[in-house]
């Protein structure tokens, strides 16, 4: 029977209108980070590789692909902030993420509003839901197989504060769908947003 796939090696290019890979590794969670310059400059922008690594402490991370903005302020402080992006807050979201140059203060770019964090320097974005405040584990620049950098580089945090509005724990529990998160697709404009409707659910099997 003939393979009915489409195959190609990365390194020869992909033979299509787009580059498949981030819409088959998705839809991934937005990494909002905040971060500030010693020089007391605002930084705000969304990553979309992006994700949790460990429970206990508890671990996140997100690459920077080039050297950018928040790299260089918590590569300076070692201090950033997640926030959750959200449907209401997709379009403020969106507008973080222009290239803007160092002295910009996306914060006031997006109409957002920086609340002083508890533990660390860098303030969360007030409008957000759930916060993370975290402080610099490992800053990695990623390699290809033959070991040379690829100009990308993965920021670990340990989160050391965590901020939760009240109304999205439901006899304490944390309520995914209410808080709307949004994801990134493929594309170069696709999103998803995470709702009630798509939950199911399916328990981890005993064994034996």
């Amino acid at each position: 029977m003939p393979e009915n796939s489409h195959f190609y090696e990365p390194a020869h290019g992909h033979a299509l209108p787009h580059d498949p890979f981030n819409a088959i590794v998705g839809p991934r969670p937005i990494g909002w980070i905040a971060t500030r310059s010693n020089a007391g400059v605002l930084n705000l922008a969304p990553y979309s590789f992006f994700n949790a690594f460990n429970y206990t402490p508890p671990l996140i991370g997100f690459a920077s692909i080039g050297r950018k903005d928040t790299l260089r302020n918590i590569e300076e402080n070692g201090e950033f902030v997640w926030n959750l992006a959200t449907r209401p807050l997709a379009v403020a979201m969106n507008a973080s993420c222009a290239a803007a140059p160092p002295e910009v203060d996306e914060f006031t770019l997006a109409g957002l509003t920086p609340l002083a964090s508890r533990i660390v320097q860098v303030p969360r974005v007030a409008e957000s839901p759930v916060s993370f405040e975290c402080r610099r584990t490992q800053i990695i620049e990623l390699q290809g197989l033959n070991g040379d950098g690829v100009g990308s580089w993965l920021v670990l945090g340990e989160v050391v504060g965590v901020h939760i509005a009240r109304h999205l724990l439901v006899d304490g529990v944390y309520d995914t769908a209410a808080a709307a998160p949004i994801l990134r697709g493929g594309g170069p404009a696709d999103y998803f947003e995470v709702r009630a409707d798509s939950l199911f659910r399916m328990r981890r099997p005993a064994w034996p």
